[in-house]
């Protein structure tokens, strides 16, 4: 047995495997960030990035342009968020064609959110598809893609059981999604459960945790409250008297973070998807502590 508590471990890099999201810049300061983020997020090696897709294509051509600049000027292996909302069959289908004509190979099928955001009734479009397994159904029937889903730790907020949130995710693998990511969480034991439940409703497939570095807390809270993800007393007191402390904000959120993700190592986890929110430091630091360390680039080898 290794004597070495896990966070000294000098192996313990080569067991993790991550993956980042970003989101579509709005205008060119922020594109500026977002590839300033993706370069030095880069020599990490991620196994794919993704880029958000906005409610009813609002983000379409930024999504795509952000997209081809990645084929075209990284090592990165893109993954092309894709939704349900406000469009017909046949629209979803020609993004769907556009961008596999691209070159993309990887994407993210989502049911997506209402256009009025999180919180509002969903309605489906009268000529779409209803759901995220008739998305990833769309997606397979145009060609052998790799295909990520959503899951949900602490339920669907709009789910009434968790039941019927594993019905619609065994319904999800059954038309050929190949893993699912999580929302954001911060207490573990709901993943293991979460993910123990979903082994004996006859869910196989890898559910990897997704994890929000902490940014700002305050903005963390509010979202959290929204789409219904539970924020520990523990991790307010952490965050307690930190709002006009940045630099001490940031520390204290990439120790978080840290602990979080070898908590999970420690309970079997490999794989993590960091949501960047186009950011880069806290990512850069988190895995830096977790032993992942950056490697040569070699134009046109792009992670598998």
């Amino acid at each position: 047995m290794n004597q070495f508590p896990l966070s000294r471990r000098s192996d313990i890099g080569n067991k993790i495997r991550v993956s980042f999201e970003f989101f579509p810049p709005k205008n060119d300061d922020m594109e500026a960030r977002l590839w300033e983020t993706v370069t030095r997020l880069e020599p990490l090696r991620p196994q794919f990035v993704s880029v958000t897709y906005g409610a009813g294509g609002s983000t379409r051509e930024r999504t795509a342009r952000t997209v081809k600049r990645i084929l075209q000027e990284s090592t990165l292996t893109p993954a092309a968020h894709m939704t349900c909302v406000d469009a017909t069959r046949e629209e979803v289908d020609q993004v769907i064609a556009e961008f596999a004509a691209m070159g993309v190979k990887r994407f993210v099928a989502l049911r997506g959110d209402p256009k009025e955001g999180v919180g509002a009734a969903y309605q489906p479009h009268p000529g779409g598809y209803a759901n995220g397994a008739e998305l990833v159904g769309a997606l397979k029937a145009q060609g052998d893609f790799d295909i990520s889903v959503s899951a949900y730790p602490e339920k669907h907020p709009e789910s009434p059981d968790f039941a019927t949130d594993f019905d619609m995710l065994k319904r999800k693998v059954d038309q050929g999604a190949t893993r699912a990511v999580t929302q954001f969480f911060f207490d573990n034991d709901l993943y293991e459960r979460y993910v123990e439940r979903a082994r004996k409703a006859g869910i196989y497939i890898p559910i990897v945790p997704g994890i929000l570095p902490i940014h700002s807390f305050g903005q963390v809270a509010n979202f959290a409250s929204r789409c219904g993800a539970h924020v520990p007393g523990w991790l307010a007191e952490r965050f307690e008297g930190l709002d006009k402390d940045p630099q001490t904000h940031a520390l204290v959120a990439s120790a978080v973070a840290v602990e979080q993700v070898l908590d999970l190592v420690e309970r079997g986890v490999g794989d993590f998807h960091f949501y960047t929110m186009n950011r880069a430091d806290l990512v850069v630091a988190v895995c830096h502590m977790i032993g992942i360390r950056p490697q040569p680039l070699v134009q046109g080898a792009a992670a598998a």
